[in-house]
């Protein structure tokens, strides 16, 4: 393959997640999340996995930071954890807490490497939930009070704030199959956390704009989505609903100002829609400096007139919509290789939608890394280097075709907890050692070290 560079000062980084690497679940006055509850529920994770330990950031992350640097990132994407924040999820902030996030900055920033923050990656206080959780308006407006707590001690050295992670996932994965924390099973509520989040993104917007800050963005996990025939009517009907719930749902009340017709139909034939609220949706759509764009693989769908689908995640799409297996040479979390998937979501979004910059906020995969198992020796991850090689070809190729794309961060720096996966799925450049906590650099971490330095391919 012919060589190419990426635009200069184009940001190159990992990203990583507080509930996945931080540990010290119970330390310096850090609250219940909800997927402290989730892990310790029988049959809920993988082998009874927890996030107590993880990789043990809390404690080693000035290590961590030195190699960051070591790798030659310009930047690094972490969460802030909101029980470590407000163990209740409102009332008095926990200074200790914010201590940590304090190093953590002044580490980063030590080593020339700048900061993004995410303020909400999925680790909701339990407190909160057991009062209905996203659910429930409060918890949208709980999220501004702690988002301004957080820029107050925070925002005078970070330029970058993004308000949540992943929306689809804190709602339908959350709230409607049940397979992420809290673990609820209810269409209705699926719709519901999708506005209150959205709602608390916007909300703590106008109090992040109010603290001074420069950029704030938020996160989504937007799906290329495609018909399993080109010709087919009724897959051109399954890929318009699917997109109205994993898309346009979030898009077009962030960019274009509210909910379209055909999703508000879709969720009135579910639930009443009375938790939006008339002036919602204008807070909604606050104008935002950056959207993070998180992409791993396509979704193919096929219409299914005779009720013989399968919805899975989508409320109300179990009847009508066939999610089709993937094919190919899939990752470990048996997910669909598919480069060309992220030059088509890139460019939709860049042309269905009013203009603002983009940013790969996590692209990675998972893969049975081959060589080292005691962090000795580097893992050899060919078919790791081979997944990020093709995903940033795609990147830069969105970026000839005119997309304001400004920058790349894989997922992810380090091995860590998958969530419902446990420790069994490996995502990390860096191996973690999960007996030992040793860190050991991947073929992956050298070949991106050298993308990096080189600014391209």
């Amino acid at each position: 393959m012919s060589g190419i560079r990426f635009p200069e000062n184009f940001l190159w980084g990992a990203a990583t997640a507080a509930y996945q690497i931080e540990g010290a679940a119970r330390d310096d006055g850090r609250g219940e999340s909800i997927w402290d509850t989730f892990s310790r529920t029988p049959g809920k994770v993988y082998a009874g996995h927890t996030g107590d330990v993880a990789c043990d950031h809390y404690h080693r992350y000035a290590d961590d930071v030195a190699m960051m640097a070591e790798l030659g990132l310009q930047a690094y994407r972490f969460s802030v954890s909101w029980p470590r924040i407000q163990p209740d999820g409102s009332g008095p902030v926990n200074p200790r807490g914010l201590d940590f996030y304090d190093r953590l900055t002044d580490a980063l920033l030590g080593r020339g490497i700048d900061p993004i923050v995410t303020l909400y990656h999925w680790d909701l206080p339990q407190t909160l939930q057991d009062r209905g959780g996203w659910t429930a308006r409060e918890t949208a407006e709980h999220f501004a009070t702690y988002a301004a707590a957080v820029y107050a001690r925070l925002g005078d050295r970070i330029g970058t704030w993004t308000t949540l992670n992943e929306p689809w996932c804190s709602a339908y994965l959350g709230y409607g199959n049940g397979v992420h924390a809290p673990g609820v099973q209810d269409p209705g509520a699926a719709f519901s956390a999708v506005h209150h989040l959205l709602l608390a993104h916007g909300l703590a917007t106008q109090a992040l704009r109010a603290g001074g800050t420069e950029r704030v963005g938020i996160t989504l996990n937007p799906a290329d989505v495609r018909p399993a025939d080109a010709e087919s009517a009724a897959d051109a009907d399954a890929v318009r609903l699917v997109d109205g719930l994993h898309n346009r749902i979030f898009l077009d009340p962030l960019l274009v100002g509210g909910y379209p017709d055909d999703v508000r139909e879709h969720v009135a034939r579910i639930v009443e829609p009375v938790f939006v609220v008339d002036g919602d949706e204008k807070i909604i759509a606050a104008p935002i400096d950056l959207l993070g764009i998180n992409y791993y693989a396509p979704t193919y769908v096929a219409g299914r007139p005779d009720g013989a689908g399968g919805g899975g995640a989508y409320p109300g799409t179990a009847a009508a919509v066939e999610f089709l297996p993937p094919v190919g040479p899939l990752t470990d979390m048996g997910w669909m290789i598919e480069p060309a998937g992220l030059t088509r979501l890139l460019e939709r979004i860049a042309t269905d939608y009013p203009p603002v910059p983009l940013m790969i906020t996590e692209n990675g995969a998972a893969f049975p890394d081959k060589g080292s198992s005691d962090g000795t020796s580097q893992v050899r991850d060919e078919d790791r280097i081979a997944y990020l090689d093709g995903h940033l070809r795609a990147a830069h190729e969105a970026i000839a075709r005119g997309v304001d794309l400004r920058g790349y961060l894989v997922w992810s720096l380090l091995d860590n907890f998958e969530w419902a996966e446990g420790y069994r799925k490996r995502f990390g450049i860096v191996h973690v050692d999960y007996l030992t906590q040793r860190r050991t650099p991947k073929s992956s971490a050298r070949w991106y070290q050298e993308v990096i330095s080189r600014n391209g391919l």
